[in-house]
């Protein structure tokens, strides 16, 4: 299909059939849109073009910064031990567990295995964003903790994968001290700035945020490093502010929700190609499996410690098992550098969009916490 327009057509026919089913089960239409992009890909071959990738590219970025936004400072001063604890373990014990599994079982080699580990090592901030915020979480105290406890986990693996494969170069030198000036001005500019221009119908305080995105994740990618990391980072410095202003929240969801994320979700199930899955199956199932188990050994155990009830300890676990965004870039390193093969790729990629998709689900029929929610202006749960 050639034409950009057919094209476009498609993709948000299936986005909007996504959101239709999600409403209809109420189910996270993240997830939704996951497993339709599966069916698309593998039924009807869903075009992936250079303006599709960089929607979906667009996409992440925004969700994640947007994810980043909503990490109340005070929830993580009151709760700092447990997001921290919670969000190292939920990196460094499925790493461990998965790298050992996949170098001593399945005889891959140390890089290969470190790969693999780092890939099953993430959360999905994308997915639990979108899952809180469907959820109205959060806004509350658990789904704030959850979303800092993510934070750490995937901030462990972007810096592993970093210390492991970065290329030590002037690059990198540049982005590390850009980004630090960035998380350093923009709390002290952006309130300045938008009370100048803000409140116009062209947007500018949106159109800002998207030039400090770019630029940033530009110069991250030259560094061979993702343009997600910045996001996250500087929608956590301006937390407080997004937090205060919640229509301008409300405005960039919106504009992510509607013509961004879909393409991001129905993307990464599209790459699950049901042929090479039904052919490496059980590998699959196990790195799903030891994904989940390691992050229940290491998370569940600190649910107690820190007092969460039964199902606030069940559904912060199996939230925090979650993966996608970070985990597929760590599968994609692997791949574009030459350290693992098609076939490991594809196994990886499956077992990451899988661990998206379970646990959630699990997570969303069963075990989501009894809690108050409060209404879209407080703030502090």
């Amino acid at each position: 299909m050639e034409n950009m327009w057919l094209q476009s057509a498609l993709w948000i026919g299936l986005a909007l059939a996504a959101t239709l089913i999600s409403i209809r089960l109420a189910v996270s239409v993240a997830l939704v849109e996951i497993l339709v992009g599966a069916c698309g890909g593998n039924l009807i071959g869903l075009p992936l073009t250079p303006w599709i990738n960089y929607l979906a590219g667009v996409g992440a970025l925004v969700l994640t910064f947007l994810a980043g936004a909503e990490i109340d400072p005070m929830v993580v001063r009151k709760h700092f031990w447990s997001s921290m604890l919670i969000g190292m373990m939920g990196f460094i014990a499925p790493y461990v567990g998965v790298l050992c599994y996949t170098h001593y079982v399945y005889q891959w080699n140390w890089h290969q295995a470190q790969i693999a580990g780092l890939s099953l090592s993430t959360t999905s901030v994308a997915v639990v964003y979108a899952v809180m915020l469907e959820t109205g979480f959060n806004r509350t105290e658990i789904g704030k903790i959850i979303l800092a406890a993510c934070f750490i986990n995937d901030l462990g693996t972007v810096a592993t994968l970093g210390v492991i494969f970065a290329q030590y170069n002037v690059w990198l030198a540049l982005f590390l001290g850009v980004t630090g000036v960035a998380m350093w001005a923009l709390p002290k500019f952006v309130p300045w700035f938008f009370g100048r221009v803000g409140n116009r119908i062209s947007e500018p305080e949106i159109k800002f945020i998207l030039l400090v995105l770019f630029a940033l994740g530009g110069i991250g990618s030259t560094a061979k490093m993702e343009a997600v990391l910045p996001a996250y980072l500087v929608g956590m410095v301006l937390a407080p502010f997004f937090l205060k202003d919640r229509v301008l929240a409300q405005r960039m969801r919106v504009i992510a929700f509607t013509i961004l994320t879909p393409f991001y979700f129905l993307k990464a199930g599209s790459l699950v190609k049901f042929q090479t899955v039904m052919a490496a199956a059980g590998i699959i199932l196990v790195l799903l499996v030891l994904k989940m188990m390691t992050k229940t050994i290491g998370i569940w155990p600190l649910t107690g410690v820190f007092r969460f009830n039964r199902k606030e300890g069940i559904y912060t676990t199996l939230m925090m098992s979650t993966g996608l965004t970070f985990g597929s870039i760590c599968a994609l390193f692997g791949f574009n550098n030459n350290i693992i093969d098609q076939d490991q790729y594809t196994i990886l990629v499956t077992a990451v969009i899988g661990s998206a998709v379970v646990p959630t689900l699990i997570a969303q029929q069963w075990f989501q916490p009894d809690v108050t929610i409060p209404e879209e202006g407080d703030n502090h749960a």
